[in-house]
């Protein structure tokens, strides 16, 4: 059986984990198909967006410990590293990543959903960094985790392992929506055509902008935002979404 799935139809790019019998957790192969895919899907000209989604009952329950306990202790630091690729790729993208998300997300799977640019959650979805029940802990899942709600909060949830119900995980802001499981596929898939609807430049853009201003202070972050808002102001999307909205007309973007 294939760790990866994909697929792409309508400008919208899937990426399915597909170890459903082990709870789609990463082992090697998930995991580097897992990021080679999501490299594939930002390399593509015909795919706007993206959606990250797992097989069978479940997201994913994190990273493989059989595998992990089958590495001596000097193959640890690349395994790990391997099992870490995906948040540098990405945080790398420029196109919209949603992650659809149902039953477990945990560890490792949590981590990977919290690194899309959107969750939509079915409501029986379970969000957790759990590592410190089994004697880790949960660090680079809790620092994507830190970004949406905030490190004191985050830090309480990775030394508890205390599990995040889907709409808890949506009042703490770092879920979009929560549907039901019969409707989540639909739910994912009226967002994904929005977003794709829109000018992929101005997406771009407004990923790579919150990237580049992220940590500045605020007089330089004002002066980023304005170079990259001004450079998309001058871009021909840029003029036509303008025009196209004072004739009353729907837009027809061009990526450029």
């Amino acid at each position: 059986m294939t760790a990866i799935l994909t697929s792409i139809s309508d400008g919208i790019g899937t990426v399915a984990l597909n170890r459903p019998d082990a709870m789609n957790t990463f082992n090697t192969e998930l995991a580097s198909g897992l990021s080679d895919a999501l490299l594939a899907m930002e390399a593509d000209t015909s795919v706007r967006v993206v959606v990250v989604t797992g097989t069978g009952k479940n997201f994913s329950t994190g990273i493989d410990l059989k595998e992990y306990l089958a590495k001596e202790r000097h193959e640890i630091r690349d395994f790990l590293a391997l099992m870490d690729r995906h948040n540098h790729v990405l945080a790398a993208m420029t196109k919209p990543v949603i992650a659809s998300v149902q039953g477990y997300a945990l560890a490792n799977g949590t981590g990977l959903a919290l690194a899309c640019d959107f969750i939509v959650a079915s409501d029986d979805a379970v969000f957790g960094t759990t590592a410190v029940n089994v004697g880790l802990i949960c660090l680079e899942p809790g620092y994507q985790l830190a970004r949406w709600i905030g490190e004191k909060r985050a830090l309480q949830y990775v030394l508890t392992g205390d599990l995040i119900p889907a709409h808890k995980g949506k009042e703490l802001g770092f879920i979009y929506d929560v549907t039901s499981r019969e409707h989540l596929e639909d739910t994912v898939g009226k967002l994904a055509k929005r977003l794709a609807s829109k000018s992929a430049l101005s997406l771009k853009t407004g990923k790579r902008g919150f990237t580049s201003m992220s940590c500045l202070p605020v007089d330089r972050a004002v002066e980023v935002g304005g170079e990259l808002f001004s450079a998309l102001a001058a871009s021909e999307d840029g003029r036509e979404g303008v025009e196209a909205f004072l004739a009353k007309r729907p837009p027809v973007f061009r990526g450029r």
